[in-house]
C-alpha cells in the first residue's frame, strides 16, 4: 500500500504545511483559559447612570444561545488561526521547464536609411525598421526556453538588453526603438564586437547571433571583417540578414508617373561584407527583399538543432492559507452576531409591558 502513494504524490502533487511546528501552540489558548488569574485589584470605572437602559447592559443567561456556543466556536476559531499560520499549501505536480539552451542575441540596424518605405507590411508601404519589428516580434514568440539579447546599432552600438529568459521584455523594447536613436551612420564592427562580449560568457556551443542591416559599416572603431575574425575565436555564429527591395519607383512631378525614376534602394547594401561575416563564423547571409523573405529567413533560422542542456522542473506551489483564515473571520463575525442577538433577545424580554 505504501509503494503506491509517491507514484500518486507524483502525478497529482501533495498537501503540506510550511511550518507544522505550529500546531504545538494548540494547547495555549486552553493553558491560558485554566492558568490565568483574574484581576485581583478594583479599578476605577466611568459612571454611566443609565447603564442599565442600554441593549449591550446585561449578560446573556447561562442557557442562552450565546453561551452554548461559545466553546465549541472559540475552538474552530482557534483551530483555523493556527491552520492558516501553519501555511497550508499544495505541491503540484513536476512541470518541465522548455531549456533548448540557445543563447540569440539580436543586432537591429537603427541608421537612417532604415526610414525607406520600399517594403510591403500587410498590404501598404512601411519603412525597413517597421517591417523587422513586425517579422522579429514574430520570431522572439518561438523562442520559448531561449536566452534573447537585444542591440541596437547605428553610429554606435548599444546593449538595450542582456540575455535574458524574458522575451517579452525583448519585444517591448524593440518595438519602442526609434531610427535616429543610435546615430544616423552604420556601426556593424562594434555591434558583431558588442555581441560576442556578451556572448563569450556563455558555453560555445549555444552562442548565436542575428544581425540584421540594410548598409555598409561607416562607423565605430571596429572593422565588421575583424569583429567576425574575433566571434570566430569565441565561437559565435553569425547569421547576417541583409534587409532592403532591389527595385523601387520614385514618383515625378505631384505625385505623377511622369518623370518617376526607378532606382536601387539597396544600392549601398555590402552584401560581399555581411557573406564573409557569415562564412567566418559558420553561419549563412541571407537577403531580404520583402516581408515574406525576412519570415522564411527566420523560419530557417528557428529550424536550427538546438543544444539539449538538462531539463530543469519545477513544483507549482498554491497557498491555500486564505481558506482558514476566511473560516475563522467568518465564524468570528457569526460569534459577535449571536452575542448581539442573544441581549438583545435578553433586554426585550426585560422590558415592561
Amino acid at each position: 500500500m505504501t509503494e503506491w502513494f509517491p507514484t500518486l504524490t507524483h502525478l497529482f502533487g501533495r498537501f503540506e504545511f510550511g511550518l507544522p511546528w505550529l500546531f504545538l501552540l494548540l494547547p495555549l489558548a486552553w493553558l491560558v483559559y485554566r492558568f490565568s488569574k483574574p484581576m485581583g485589584r478594583q479599578q476605577s470605572a466611568l459612571l454611566v447612570p443609565f447603564y442599565a437602559d442600554l441593549p449591550l447592559g446585561s449578560t446573556p443567561a447561562a442557557s442562552s444561545p450565546a453561551n452554548r456556543w461559545n466553546l465549541p466556536l472559540a475552538v474552530v476559531i482557534w483551530l483555523s488561526v493556527l491552520t492558516a499560520a501553519a501555511g497550508p499549501r499544495w505541491i503540484g505536480n513536476p512541470v518541465e521547464l522548455p531549456v533548448t539552451g540557445r543563447d540569440t542575441m539580436l543586432a537591429v540596424d537603427l541608421s537612417e536609411s532604415m526610414t525607406i518605405k520600399d517594403l510591403p507590411l500587410n498590404g501598404r508601404e512601411a519603412d525597413r525598421l517597421e517591417v523587422i519589428k513586425d517579422v522579429v516580434s514574430k520570431f522572439i514568440d518561438n523562442r520559448k526556453g531561449d536566452r534573447l539579447g537585444l542591440i541596437l546599432f547605428g553610429s554606435n552600438a548599444y546593449l538595450q538588453t542582456p540575455l535574458t529568459f524574458d522575451v517579452e521584455t525583448v519585444r517591448t523594447l524593440l518595438n519602442e526603438s526609434t531610427i535616429g536613436i543610435a546615430g544616423p551612420m552604420t556601426a556593424i564592427g562594434d555591434a558583431i564586437g558588442l555581441g560576442v562580449r556578451q556572448l563569450r560568457k556563455r558555453p560555445k556551443e549555444q552562442r548565436v547571433m542575428v544581425l540584421l542591416t540594410d548598409g555598409a559599416n561607416t562607423a565605430g572603431n571596429l572593422s565588421p571583417l575583424k569583429a567576425a575574425e574575433l566571434a570566430a575565436k569565441e565561437g559565435v555564429t553569425i547569421y547576417s540578414v541583409g534587409v532592403g527591395a532591389d527595385e523601387m519607383i520614385i514618383p515625378g512631378l505631384f505625385g505623377s508617373n511622369f518623370g518617376a525614376q526607378r532606382v536601387n534602394p539597396s544600392a549601398d547594401l555590402d552584401e560581399e561584407t555581411l557573406t564573409k561575416i557569415a562564412e567566418q563564423t559558420g553561419g549563412r547571409y541571407f537577403r531580404a527583399r520583402s516581408q515574406e523573405d525576412l519570415q522564411e529567413i527566420y523560419r530557417t533560422i528557428d529550424s536550427l538543432e538546438p543544444i539539449e542542456q538538462s531539463k530543469e522542473t519545477f513544483r507549482p506551489v498554491k497557498e491555500l492559507f486564505y481558506w482558514p483564515l476566511g473560516l475563522a473571520l467568518l465564524l468570528s463575525a457569526l460569534m459577535a452576531l449571536i452575542h448581539f442577538a442573544s441581549r438583545f433577545s435578553s433586554n426585550k424580554e426585560k422590558q415592561p409591558l
